[in-house]
């Protein structure tokens, strides 16, 4: 027992050897009791090894320690044995079939940031809040972040069945979703509502949607608008440095855009707004957010609107403001850890609290239970007299079917989010900037629009 004590004290002490950058930038009192504290842990090491019922080797007990280590952390930070270590490294060029949901830990609680348009979670009704306590037959509670993304993934075709806790109900939701290859559409209904007031939603924020947003903003400009609602509602995030680009479409040159901070000096980074052709910078702008909105949406909202050059509607976003760093182990581990946090130019942290809306509107979803038999032969018949014009259209015009379709289905968009409570209440709030610029300007008149320039370039950046 002894010996075996000392071989695990001899081994910690290399692998302590082995780290003393980091060793030689700690406080002394707390280099000491490191040392205390790893005695403790290798006699708990050695008492399991020889006590234990069943064998276990030093490799598992470690890996367990690790693990426990990790997670006690915080919900985002784990270790990752070799073989995750390699397919966090390699995921993104690989496909495999999954829910179209992002997903974390909050309040221990394994919970949807939000379901992605147009995905098989959407479709099925999962909502963003909603608390996953059932993977199959096996309770998550105890289930890392890592673990339940890998029973929730699988082959194209499959289906998982979860049940979840919606607390705005409480009352427990059972669906059977089918996986499927997820291919998102960044930028969406990109148009001209009323009054020159132009809309785009951002559903996350991927490698080509810096350019997507400003060929939408180029269209808007086109079209004549002259202000623009941002919906970011159910925007889980994405790549840090396309967020920060959309952003400084509205911003002045030198204005602060986010600041990371860690514990070190050196890991506080300042990220401002570069310059830039032609910027939008004169537009009223509204932003919707919602609990489904997530780190860099939150980053863009934040920094709109603490330069004063937005007016966020909605309720409050998600909260996920952390940097996590992927850390090699000597044997081909790793370690995803927490080393920095964003904060909003005005110093306020996004983690954990989130971005309050200037003006909180609960989303109003339309009674779907009252008089639905009723409603449905409403909507049976009405679809029956469309499909007799449409078939009069088709007579008298070249259009094809598909042309036909498609006109169609933007027409029944656009009445859906002219529905939606809180696009009214941020039409409402430019209307309102609207009047009062021209009252202040003196100004009757409508405000020209700002032409958008082609595409510029920009440095890339690694996602956080």
């Amino acid at each position: 027992m002894k010996k075996k004590f000392l071989k695990v004290v001899f081994v910690i002490s290399l692998f302590l050897s082995a780290t003393t950058l980091a060793i030689s930038q700690m406080n002394p009192s707390v280099l000491s009791d490191l040392y205390s504290q790893i005695e403790l842990f290798s006699y708990a090491l050695t008492t399991i090894q020889s006590e234990y019922v069943e064998e276990k080797t030093p490799k598992d007990l470690i890996y367990g320690s690790l693990k426990g280590m990790l997670s006690s952390l915080d919900p985002h930070s784990q270790f990752l044995e070799p073989d995750d270590y390699k397919e966090l490294k390699t995921e993104t060029q690989g496909k495999f079939g999954g829910l179209g949901i992002e997903i974390s830990v909050k309040d221990g609680l394994l919970t949807v940031i939000t379901p992605i348009e147009d995905t098989p979670a959407w479709k099925v009704g999962i909502k963003a809040g909603d608390r996953i306590v059932k993977i199959e037959d096996e309770v998550t509670k105890d289930l890392t972040l890592s673990d339940a993304v890998k029973k929730l993934r699988g082959d194209p075709g499959t289906s998982v069945h979860i049940t979840v806790l919606r607390e705005t109900e409480f009352k427990l939701h059972d669906f059977t979703i089918v996986r499927e290859i997820i291919q998102v559409q960044d930028v969406k209904d990109v148009q001209i509502l009323e009054d020159h007031i132009g809309y785009i939603r951002l559903a996350e924020f991927r490698e080509d949607s810096h350019k997507e947003f400003h060929k939408g903003l180029e269209q808007l400009a086109k079209d004549g608008a002259d202000s623009v609602i941002l919906d970011l509602r159910n925007n889980p995030g994405g790549l840090l440095n396309v967020a920060i680009e959309i952003t400084e479409e509205f911003l002045k040159e030198g204005e602060l855009v986010v600041t990371t901070k860690g514990r070190r000096a050196a890991q506080t980074i300042e990220t401002f707004s570069r310059p830039g052709p032609n910027k939008v910078l004169d537009w009223p702008i509204a932003i919707l957010i919602n609990e489904g909105s997530a780190s860099g949406s939150e980053i863009l909202a934040g920094a709109l609107k603490d330069n004063k050059r937005a007016i966020l509607v909605g309720t409050k976003s998600f909260g996920k403001g952390s940097v996590q760093s992927v850390i090699p182990l000597p044997d081909g581990s790793g370690l995803r850890l927490t080393t920095s946090k964003y904060y909003t130019p005005s110093g306020v942290s996004i983690h954990g609290k989130g971005i309050e809306p200037d003006v909180k509107v609960e989303l109003v979803f339309p009674d779907e239970e009252e008089g639905e038999d009723a409603k449905k032969k409403i909507k049976k018949k009405g679809k029956e007299i469309e499909n007799v014009f449409d078939d009069v259209k088709l007579k008298e015009s070249n259009q094809s079917p598909e042309e036909i379709k498609l006109s169609k289905e933007q027409k029944e968009r656009r009445e859906r989010i002219l529905a939606d409570n809180q696009v009214q209440t941020a039409i409402s709030v430019i209307k309102g900037v609207k009047v009062y610029s021209n009252f202040k300007n003196g100004n009757s008149q409508d405000p020209a629009p700002t032409p958008v320039a082609a595409e510029k370039t920009s440095p890339k950046s690694v996602s956080p």
